[in-house]
C-alpha cells in the first residue's frame, strides 16, 4: 500500500509540472502568430516561425533520450526544460523583429522537448505494463489541460485588439506565460522528493549494448507509429498557428479564437481521460486509424464556408479535438512496446524527434500553400498528411 501511494505521488507531481509548463507553452504558442502579425508578418512568415519552434530539438532529441535511458533520476532534466520555458516568453516579449520572434520560438520548442522526453521517460520507466496506456493517457491529458488553459489565457488578455494594438496585450500575456511556467517548479520539487521514495528509484543496473536507431526503426509498428505521431502533432501545430489567421480573415476576434482553441484542447483532454474505456471496445490499431481519419475530416470541416459561424467552428473543433487526442498516447505505447526495455526512452525520444521533423518540414510546406491559398490551404495540407498517416497505420503490424 505504501509503495502504491509513493507511485501515485510521483505521477501526481509529474502531472502538476506538465500542466503548468504546458499552460505556459500554449499561452505563448498562439502569441508567436500574433506577435508576427503585430510586426507585419504574413502567412509565409508564420509558417517559418512555426518551423523554427522545432528546429533545435532535432539535434538533441535522440541524445537526450539516450541520456534518460541511463540516468537514475530525471527531475534535473525536467528542471532544465522548465527553466527554458520560463525564459522563452520573456525573450519573445522583448523581441523587436520577426527574426528574434523565431529565436524565442526555438528556445520555447527546445524547453518543450526537454520536459516531454523526461516526463515520458518517467511514465515508461515506472508504469506497469497493464497500466501503461492509462498512465500515458493521464500524462497526455495533463498536456491537453495546458492546451486548454493556455489559449484561453492568451485570448482573454488579447481581447478585441487587432494589428499593432496587439503589442501591449501580447507583452502582458507573455509575462503571464512565464509565471505559469515558474509555477511548474513546484511540481519539479515534489517530483524530486517523490522519486527518492518511489519504487524503482534505486540505482539502475548497467544498460545493455546501445541499440542503433536504424534497428529501432525496423521494429514492427515503429515506422507507422512515428508517422502517425508526427502527422497528428504537426496538424495540431498547424491548427494552433493558422486558426488565429483564419479567424482574422473571417473577422473573428482573438478572444473568440482563443476559446475555439480551448474547445479543441478540452475535447482532446476528454478523449484521453476516456482512453481506457475506448480500448476496452476497440483495438489500439483500430483507434489509431479511425482517429487519424476523423482528424482529417474535422480539419476539413473547419475550412468550409459554414465555418465563418463561430458556433460551426466550435462543433468542428470539438469533434476534431476528441479524435486528435487519441493518437498521441497510443503511439507512445506502440513505441515503448516495440523496443527492448533498456531502449524505451530512446524510442520515445525518437518519436519526439520524428515529431520535430514534422514540425519543421510540414509547417514550412503549409506556409507555402497558405501563401497562395490562405489559412485554409494550410489546413487542407494537414488533411492530406493525416490521410496518408491513417493508411500507413492500417497497413502496419503494431505490437
Amino acid at each position: 500500500m505504501r509503495d502504491r501511494a509513493a507511485g501515485a505521488r510521483w505521477l501526481g507531481w509529474l502531472l502538476v509540472s506538465v500542466v503548468c509548463t504546458q499552460t505556459a507553452l500554449n499561452t505563448a504558442r498562439p502569441l508567436l502568430s500574433y506577435k508576427a502579425i503585430a510586426l507585419g508578418g504574413d502567412a509565409l512568415a508564420i509558417g517559418l516561425i512555426t518551423s523554427a519552434y522545432a528546429l533545435l530539438s532535432l539535434a538533441v532529441a535522440v541524445p537526450l533520450g539516450r541520456l534518460t535511458d541511463r540516468v537514475t533520476r530525471m527531475h534535473g532534466i525536467v528542471l532544465a526544460g522548465t527553466g527554458l520555458i520560463v525564459a522563452a516568453p520573456l525573450l519573445m516579449a522583448a523581441a523587436p523583429s520577426l527574426f528574434l520572434v523565431g529565436v524565442s520560438g526555438t528556445v520555447l520548442g527546445f524547453g518543450h522537448i526537454v520536459v516531454m522526453i523526461a516526463g515520458q521517460a518517467f511514465v515508461a520507466r515506472r508504469a506497469s505494463e497493464e497500466h501503461m496506456d492509462r498512465d500515458f493517457g493521464w500524462f497526455t491529458a495533463a498536456v491537453s489541460l495546458g492546451q486548454l488553459m493556455g489559449p484561453l489565457i492568451a485570448g482573454f488578455v488579447l481581447g478585441e485588439a487587432r494589428g499593432t494594438d496587439l503589442t501591449g496585450p501580447i507583452t502582458e500575456a507573455l509575462v503571464i506565460s512565464a509565471a505559469a511556467a515558474a509555477c511548474g517548479l513546484i511540481g519539479v520539487a515534489g517530483l524530486a522528493r517523490a522519486s527518492r521514495r518511489a519504487p524503482g528509484s534505486a540505482p539502475r543496473t548497467a544498460p545493455g549494448p546501445r541499440v542503433p536507431v536504424t534497428t529501432l526503426l525496423r521494429r514492427p509498428g515503429a515506422p507507422a507509429g512515428l508517422f502517425v505521431s508526427l502527422a497528428v502533432l504537426a496538424s495540431v501545430d498547424l491548427l494552433t498557428a493558422y486558426l488565429p489567421l483564419l479567424a482574422d480573415e473571417r473577422g473573428i476576434a482573438p478572444s473568440v479564437a482563443g476559446v475555439l482553441l480551448g474547445v479543441r484542447a478540452g475535447f482532446s483532454l476528454l478523449s484521453r481521460l476516456l482512453l481506457s474505456r475506448l480500448l476496452a471496445h476497440w483495438s489500439r490499431r483500430s483507434l489509431v486509424v479511425a482517429s487519424t481519419l476523423g482528424s482529417a475530416g474535422s480539419l476539413l470541416a473547419v475550412t468550409l464556408p459554414a465555418g465563418e459561424d463561430p458556433w460551426v467552428l466550435a462543433g468542428a473543433l470539438a469533434s476534431g479535438g476528441f479524435v486528435l487526442g487519441i493518437g498521441q498516447p497510443l503511439t507512445m505505447t506502440i513505441m515503448v512496446r516495440a523496443v527492448p526495455d533498456d531502449a524505451r526512452s530512446t524510442a520515445l525520444a525518437l518519436r519526439l524527434w520524428a515529431n520535430r521533423i514534422g514540425q519543421v518540414v510540414l509547417p514550412a510546406g503549409a506556409g507555402v500553400v497558405a501563401a497562395s491559398l490562405g489559412a485554409a490551404g494550410a489546413l487542407w495540407f494537414a488533411c492530406g498528411i493525416l490521410a496518408v498517416a491513417a493508411s500507413s497505420a492500417h497497413l502496419s503490424r503494431s505490437p
